[in-house]
């Protein structure tokens, strides 16, 4: 009892103690965040961007029960797009890295550095489906610029700061920790692919800000949040600074779009179930589900069912991750790869190259068809990959649907199966069906993998 009533004694004084215990020093007085963001700040930009849409307008367009049926009805009006976000400057000599939804087809950049200076600034490289852009900026001037981070090294629970302009109230510091690693297919937005997460609160206006840490390299750049409401609900997500690097190093190259490597393949994440039927020591890799004759992959003997378990010497669980691996180490390098085929696991270097560029015919219709300004075209690798075709699919993809085609619920990357119930495999099978309408028939199509017919009179 005796011994209980001093620990209990002798921590009380000393939580006493230490709260009237002036700081023995500056750093203890200075102990915070400040050194940090007055070296980082500098580097963080605000942006505000104009761009020019087409929409249709149409009388029905606010009631939502006609807007469906009447969605192609109306003229295309332009009109004028505002959008701000932020960015981070990756080199002195200009290069400020951005989320392609802040600038991406903007027709005005305007640029404001963290001490109030404009600048005027030109996308020099974009990509969609990552949501970043590199863009230049008009100066001769030697510009502050922050480290990028090796990805690899960042665990999960690192302290971070998020720096960006939420809401145009202007530049904004919050803070938070690493909240996991390796998220993908969950991120709102654009953004497809592989990214970091944080609780360090993220708002629109935050957009390709910087996420960085304690030592102030950059982590990532801010593009993403899972919200019901809009807010910040802890739940941000960042694109990793190794492919904001990659991104760096094609724009200084001259590339207007970001080109990944190219693994003709699909796959899908190891389940438990498939684990145990496999009886595999461990959920993880990626199993081959179906790959492309010409594929860098099947050339080094990779078939359907093997499983893809590590990418320049780190493990991979699902194909964006796999992807996102082979986009960091870039093209026309040669990357290990180690996988799993028949029960033995096997390493072989694969060189990676871009999608094969093959010609395919096209054809644009004319006034004299019925479907007037209808684009198809014959499928090739680079139209698989960038709808989500099976390598296996047969038929011709829609480019464009034309105004009258659109009417009958056409879309582009609707794969054209039949016309009138005759197959159509190649551009004159589809000519000579369209040809044949007098003025009503049947389309039957292939749409997010299901089968649709599109019955329709003219």
């Amino acid at each position: 009892m005796i011994r209980i009533f001093a620990l209990i004694f002798f921590s009380f004084s000393s939580i006493i103690f230490a709260k009237d215990t002036v700081p023995q020093s500056e750093l203890e007085i200075k102990l915070s965040f400040v050194p940090l963001v007055k070296q980082a700040a500098p580097a963080v930009v605000n942006i505000y961007a104009q761009r020019i849409i087409e929409e249709r307008r149409s009388p029905f367009s606010r009631d939502p029960f006609f807007r469906d049926f009447f969605r192609n009805f109306g003229q295309m009006q332009p009109r004028v797009q505002n959008s701000l976000g932020s960015g981070v400057i990756l080199s002195a000599d200009g290069y400020v890295v951005s989320n392609y939804h802040v600038v991406g087809g903007a027709t005005d950049i305007r640029v404001v550095l963290h001490d109030g200076r404009e600048i005027s600034g030109n996308v020099i490289l974009s990509d969609e489906e990552s949501d970043l852009a590199v863009l230049k900026l008009d100066t001769d001037e030697m510009l502050p610029h922050l480290d990028l981070r090796k990805s690899d090294t960042v665990e999960v629970g690192e302290l971070v700061l998020a720096i960006g302009n939420p809401f145009g109230v202007g530049q904004t510091v919050t803070n938070g920790i690493i909240s996991g690693l390796a998220r993908t297919g969950i991120a709102s937005g654009s953004a497809k692919g592989y990214f970091l997460q944080t609780d360090a609160p993220i708002n629109p206006g935050n957009s390709g800000g910087a996420l960085i840490d304690i030592s102030g390299s950059l982590v990532g750049v801010n593009t993403s949040i899972l919200s019901r409401s809009g807010g910040s609900n802890g739940i941000g997500f960042a694109i990793p600074a190794d492919l904001v690097g990659q991104f760096l190093v094609q724009a200084k190259a001259g590339r207007s779009s970001f080109i990944r490597p190219w693994a003709g393949m699909r796959g899908q994440p190891i389940t438990f179930e498939m684990a145990a039927s496999l009886n595999l020591p461990a959920m993880s890799g990626m199993i081959v589900s179906e790959i492309h004759e010409l594929s860098p992959f099947s050339k080094v003997g990779i078939g359907v069912g093997d499983i893809i378990t590590k990418v320049d010497g780190l493990d991979i669980n699902s194909p964006a991750e796999m992807l996102y691996r082979m986009s960091v180490v870039g093209i026309g390098t040669a990357v290990d790869v180690s996988y799993l085929s028949q029960g033995i696991i096997k390493s072989s270097k694969i060189e990676l190259v871009e999608i094969p560029n093959l010609k395919a015919k096209q054809v644009t219709l004319g006034p004299e068809f019925i479907f007037m300004d209808l684009q198809i075209s014959e499928l090739t690798p680079e139209l698989q990959s960038k709808f989500g075709l099976s390598f296996s699919s047969k038929g011709l993809i829609v480019l464009d649907p034309g105004r009258i085609a659109s009417r009958l619920s056409l879309r582009k990357g609707d794969l054209l199966r039949e016309i009138n119930r005759k197959p159509v495999n190649t551009i004159e099978d589809a000519v000579s069906a369209i040809s044949s309408i007098k003025s009503s028939g049947s389309i039957t199509i292939i749409r997010s993998g299901r089968r649709v017919s599109l019955r329709f009179r003219l």
